[in-house]
């Protein structure tokens, strides 16, 4: 039997952080909802207070060091309506999952984000967010308005999606390696097949940014990350600018090596078969320049 909402939480080696965010998930899900640990492989015991059964809570192990791969184990175990990608270090806030429920129950929206403010710090609040150059980093848009409205891409760190919207597009790109950019591809594939993607500013998600992993971070793998969302959704001039911007990079030439080396090719192939919209129209859509 479904339930209405599963939050999906991957974690790797996030000490006290998961506690507080399971804890405070507990607090302020909606009667029925379910939350999904996924343990990607932690070796710091942080998920051993989830080992005694706990009203709504279920830990699940993948050891796949990749975060797609996790999110879309999670999403298998899951039983919700709608499926909310959260990560390990996060605060919501009461009441979280009314307008996002209401805004995912139009068809035409894909997926539906939060505004997203810096933990600790509530004032710096980002409400969405657009590819900023070449190098796809991100930018975080600026207040707009109060109602729910479309952005380019959500944050990734609260990503609310329906299930069958979820399986209708694939999950995410397990080809994605490790960590970076999963949610960048995502947004970008939802809104070139046809979905919207929304952000609801009322609903507000508190974020640890942090300079520093508790986990081993290859940026080799980030870049190639990205090299792996341009050279699959954009054209041809396009992806020589992304190329460009990260040919500086030190871990540019493995990265494009293990790109190479994948089957990017092939799901590029199988993504222009569904497409409705191309990236030319996706960034004029939302003003990214480059």
């Amino acid at each position: 039997m479904s339930l209405p909402i599963s939050v999906i939480v991957v974690t790797l080696n996030e000490s006290d952080n998961l506690r507080r965010t399971i804890e405070n998930l507990q607090m302020r899900m909606p009667p029925g909802g379910e939350i999904v640990v996924v343990d990607d492989g932690s070796t710091d015991g942080s998920t051993d207070f989830l080992r005694s059964e706990q009203a709504g809570v279920r830990l699940v192990r993948s050891d796949q060091a990749n975060l797609s791969k996790a999110r879309n184990f999670g999403a298998r175990q899951a039983q919700g309506d709608i499926l909310v990608f959260g990560d390990a270090h996060i605060e919501t806030s009461p009441e979280w999952w009314q307008p996002i429920v209401d805004l995912l129950s139009n068809p035409e929206i894909g997926a539906v984000g939060p505004a997203v403010s810096v933990m600790g710090e509530p004032d710096s609040v980002g409400y969405g967010q657009v590819l900023a150059g070449p190098d796809l980093g991100i930018e975080w848009l600026d207040y707009q308005q109060a109602a729910p409205h479309p952005v380019c891409m959500a944050g990734g760190c609260f990503l609310a999606m329906r299930s069958q919207t979820f399986r209708e597009v694939g999950g995410f790109d397990e080809g994605m390696i490790r960590w970076g950019s999963e949610d960048v591809e995502m947004c970008i594939r939802l809104w070139l097949s046809g979905h919207q993607v929304w952000v609801a500013p009322e609903v507000d998600v508190a974020h640890l940014f942090r300079d520093e992993f508790p986990y081993e971070v290859d940026w080799t793998h980030v870049v190639h990350n990205k090299l792996r969302t341009a050279f699959v959704h954009f054209h041809s001039s396009r992806i020589a600018r992304v190329v460009e911007a990260l040919r500086e990079h030190a871990g540019f030439s493995p990265a494009l090596a293990q790109l190479v080396e994948s089957d990017f090719a092939s799901r590029r192939a199988q993504l222009a078969g569904v497409r409705k919209r191309d990236d030319e129209w996706l960034f004029e859509r939302f003003g990214m320049e480059w």
